[in-house]
């Protein structure tokens, strides 16, 4: 298959960490996509930059703590994690997540990036 007959997937988060499965759902599709070797890139914006931050423990509402498999990214060779920038300023965010690679998007750019792949899953 050749390179350019590659379908690539986004994945595009907008719900806040532990309010619905919205987040957990998005994650297990991002690795399932991963571990069969497809072109899988993250996007969060709104209420989903907030899944991004560090040291968040999901065991203080009794919901299992699913954020801490972001850490196995690289091992599905998911690479391309994009918030977006006004997102993250309208929510009063500092740029302190658990995911070292992710990349900081102004809307246009963020928008421009997500048109790029040929699938797009909202959660």
């Amino acid at each position: 298959m050749t390179k350019a007959a590659v379908k690539t997937l986004a994945i595009l988060n907008a719900k806040a960490p532990y309010s619905n499965t919205a987040g957990k759902d998005a994650l297990d599709i991002a690795l399932i996509f991963g571990s069969f070797e497809q072109s899988v890139s993250l996007f969060f914006q709104g209420d989903g930059v907030c899944q991004l931050i560090s040291n968040q423990d999901g065991a203080i509402i009794s919901v299992k703590d699913y954020l801490k498999t972001f850490s196995a990214f690289e091992f599905y060779d998911i690479e391309n994690v994009y918030a977006c920038k006004a997102s993250l300023e309208e929510r009063s965010l500092l740029a302190s997540f658990h995911i070292k690679e992710v990349q900081v998007l102004s809307r246009k750019d963020f928008a421009d990036k997500l048109t790029l792949h040929h699938t797009i899953l909202r959660f």
